[in-house]
């Protein structure tokens, strides 16, 4: 793999300049800014598989695949041709068209627990819509949701714990009112016990428990045994709804999401990325009788003038058509596994104490600075965001796109093949070698 490490990055620091004088930040998501990793952000030209190039004509593998939709790659002809097809004819009519129909029937087909679906722009949008349904089927107003899972940026999602395990959600972020946070109870992730003590205090109040199943908003956390389960059970109980935000998992860990994986029927679930291909998206769908109080069949209100969109609807279709073909599990299986033996290897190697979790085909190398293992927000957060920002811009300089910070995941695609995973293993290699000497150094 030739080393990137004298590339030029003049023109994506041009362009970089002249964002930060037109939108904030310079960017139109936080994370994009490189402010976690330091540096100048890249700007991207364009992508062909699992290759992106910048505008300085640098090429990378690229593992951030506009984190998790590109399940197929970029530019896929299948998805290039849909679109192409789909935008000849126009492209939103503010009126229903069959392929709104058509993947709603693939999303009901491949998900037992949704009977019926409706199509947004967003995966803040579905969570949000989903939890106003809740609240009116329920006739409660309180909802929690984990430490360190992220459903958006809905008001009442933007939360973070005060002391103590259990508490009253606070607002993260200016402009979001007290009142609203009020009703937003917070537990940590994978901890059941602290569901059930939360339950017991408040299970009369509760509308739903919203949650990743598999986290990924903190990196990837999968769940503990039989920490879902034993959700579905509380929620059943306490006549609470189970709300399963699969934006993230939804149609990447398999076919049926992670509710397919660990074999647990939420109420609701959200979905978005993979769904549209691409393009933006977003969904929520449940059992029957919750679906159709969403109007018009009932009285519970959402709306969108895009939602449905004919581009989405054709990319999402595409995409879902690749990943039924035999064997698309499968092989996202096996390179995800092998890039995860990899970069174990790598650090070891190096003695750098490294934590891989790994879902399916999305995974987080967590460089630890205590422990062996990342179960929850407080070990995410533990670890040591310097050795990442290192290793994000040792990849960098090899040729190889990560997200730029330690709580995002990598996604693995189909278009990623033996020899980029292979020259992802090499730079990994390279990579932790030098955070080896460093670490050496400094003791």
């Amino acid at each position: 793999m030739p080393d990137h490490a004298a590339r030029s990055l003049a023109g994506s620091q041009n362009a970089f300049e002249e964002a930060c004088r037109l939108m904030p930040g310079g960017v139109s998501s936080p994370v994009r800014a490189f402010k976690a990793v330091g540096g100048t952000p890249l700007f991207i030209k364009e992508g062909l598989g699992c290759i992106i190039k910048d505008v300085d004509g640098n090429s990378y593998i690229d593992y951030v695949a506009s984190y998790g939709p590109l399940i197929v790659g970029h530019a896929h002809e299948r998805v290039v041709a849909s679109l192409a097809k789909a935008i000849g004819h126009g492209t939103s009519f503010g009126a229903p068209t069959e392929l709104e129909t058509q993947l709603a029937g693939e999303i009901i087909a491949a998900m037992p627990s949704i009977e019926m679906v409706r199509f947004v722009n967003s995966g803040t949008e579905a969570v949000m819509s989903a939890i106003r349904l809740a609240r009116a089927a329920t006739g409660r107003d309180k909802i929690v949701k984990c430490i360190g899972c992220y459903h958006g940026h809905a008001d009442s999602l933007l939360v973070q714990a005060g002391s103590g395990a259990l508490t009253l959600g606070v607002p993260s972020s200016p402009g979001v009112p007290k009142s609203i946070t009020e009703n937003t109870l917070l537990a940590p992730y994978n901890n059941l016990d602290a569901a059930d003590k939360l339950f017991s205090q408040h299970g009369k109040e509760m509308a739903c428990f919203v949650v990743e199943p598999v986290a990924g908003n903190m990196g990837v956390v999968p769940p503990a045994a039989g920490y879902l389960q034993g959700l579905r059970e509380l929620c059943t109980r306490h006549g609470a709804l189970l709300l399963f935000d699969e934006v993230m998992t939804g149609f990447r860990v398999a076919l049926g999401g992670a509710q397919q994986i660990f074999n647990v029927k939420p109420d609701l679930t959200c979905l978005g990325k993979v769904i549209g291909g691409g393009l933006p998206v977003g969904a929520y769908g449940g059992r029957r009788d919750l679906m159709q109080q969403i109007s018009p069949s009932g009285p519970v209100y959402q709306a969108g003038t895009l939602s449905g969109n004919p581009l989405a609807m054709s990319a999402g279709l595409a995409t879902l058509e690749i990943l039924k073909e035999p064997g698309a599990y499968q092989a996202l299986e096996q390179r995800g596994a092998a890039l995860e033996a990899g970069l174990k290897e790598a650090a070891q190697s190096a003695g750098v104490p490294l934590v891989v979790n790994r879902v399916g085909s999305m995974l987080t190398p967590f460089f630890v600075k205590t422990g062996d293992r990342v179960t929850n927000f407080d070990q995410a957060a533990a670890c040591d965001t310097a050795a990442y920002a290192k290793f994000f811009h040792a990849m960098l300089d090899q040729g190889v796109f990560l997200a730029p910070s330690q709580f995002e995941a990598m996604f693995i695609g189909l278009a990623h093949g033996e020899q980029q995973i292979a020259q992802t293993i090499a730079a990994a290699k390279k990579a932790m070698k030098g955070i080896g000497a460093s670490r050496s150094k400094k003791k």
